[in-house]
């Protein structure tokens, strides 16, 4: 399982030009699923993720999460982050789960991330063609793999 973290001062989310969800200051999180992923790479990430340190405390040093902001989360699903580009240079998705297995997945995501930041998170919608605009903060992104545990 992968992210893409970004901290953002907005971000919002459209859908057939219908705005889905929208963020103020907090975290986009892009998340991309492969089949072997489990509950357990979830829990990592979301952990991870919620409590990384990445907001500036008084003095201006990256020192508070998301929840020590009270920041908003959104999470995207995003297939292409398990983009294999070896050979050639049109990226293969083989190594995306699919649908029956990705969905569970990415709702699992969201539901534990709520949980961590004990507020609403925003969403896309799986599958769909999304539009998504974010003002990145620093800019800051991370990213992470549960698999890659650097």
């Amino acid at each position: 399982m992968r992210v893409v973290i970004q901290r953002t001062q907005s971000a919002s989310v459209k859908i057939d030009g219908k705005t889905n969800g929208e963020i103020g200051k907090g975290l986009l999180i892009l998340l991309g699923i492969e089949p072997s992923d489990t509950q357990e790479d979830v829990l990592w990430l979301v952990k991870k993720a919620a409590m990384l340190r990445i907001f500036d405390d008084d003095e201006g040093v990256m020192n508070k999460s998301v929840i020590d902001i009270n920041g908003d989360v959104m999470v995207v699903s995003q297939f292409t982050l398990m983009a294999s580009y070896k050979k050639g240079n049109r990226p293969s998705y083989i190594r995306a789960a699919g649908p029956e297995i990705a969905i569970p997945l990415y709702d699992y995501f969201c539901s534990e991330m709520e949980k961590t930041i004990e507020k609403p998170v925003k969403t896309g919608v799986f599958g769909a063609n999304m539009q998504v605009e974010l003002l990145n903060d620093g800019p800051v992104t991370i990213c992470m793999d549960s698999k890659r545990k650097e």
